[in-house]
């Protein structure tokens, strides 16, 4: 059964990787991440950062981006079990930087989930499942574990650490905290699952 909750984020977020659209929606199901999705803050346009020359032929700080740092909320009360915030945010990859980035997939996935998720926070809910927060933006973490959640509460700022090409924010949840062995839990935010290319607003 699907979990309920709410978008984790304020203003307009473009939609990708959407279970609504396929099933593993990353196309794995590695770390439990089969119906997992992802938020890219997006201007009122519905655009990110600008596509210029110089952007598709060298990376990009990541402080371009509309999203970045961005306040990322709790999308379900409950407790904080795991709460990390200590690595870097790299540089944005799109054009041909991306497609060097890619090449270094498998090197991240070998790594294991700390090089996937980046920074990430965990809330636990009252009936076991984990809902997990990642490549939030290095030291912004605001909870710790063991601190209270409830739903809109801040618990850290758009990134763009670990495995991500651009800020954005990858949630998903999971039926245990042990990530490597973990399964997959869909779920729904305001009641829907919205499609990959929509714009939503928290």
């Amino acid at each position: 059964m699907p979990i309920a909750l709410a978008y984790p984020f304020a203003d307009r977020w473009l939609v990708q990787n959407s279970r609504a659209d396929r099933v593993p929606s990353h196309g794995t199901t590695l770390f439990g991440s089969s119906y997992a999705i992802d938020f890219v803050p997006v201007d009122a346009d519905g655009r990110t950062a600008p596509i210029t020359l110089a952007s598709l032929i060298r990376p990009e700080p990541p402080e371009r981006f509309p999203g970045f740092g961005l306040p990322v909320l709790a999308p379900v009360s409950g407790t904080i079990v795991a709460a990390h915030d200590a690595e870097p945010d790299h540089a944005a990859y799109r054009g041909l930087p991306s497609v060097g980035y890619a090449l270094t997939q498998r090197r991240r996935l070998a790594a294991g989930w700390p090089a996937l998720a980046g920074n990430h926070v965990f809330v636990a809910t009252g009936d076991g499942v984990i809902v997990a927060l990642c490549h939030l933006r290095h030291g912004s973490a605001a909870v710790v574990p063991g601190t209270r959640v409830d739903t809109g509460d801040v618990v850290g700022t758009c990134g763009n650490s670990g495995n991500s090409t651009e800020p954005h924010l990858h949630v998903q949840a999971i039926d245990r905290r042990d990530v490597e062995h973990a399964r997959a839990v869909p779920m729904t935010f305001a009641g829907t699952v919205p499609r990959s290319g929509q714009v939503v607003v928290g």
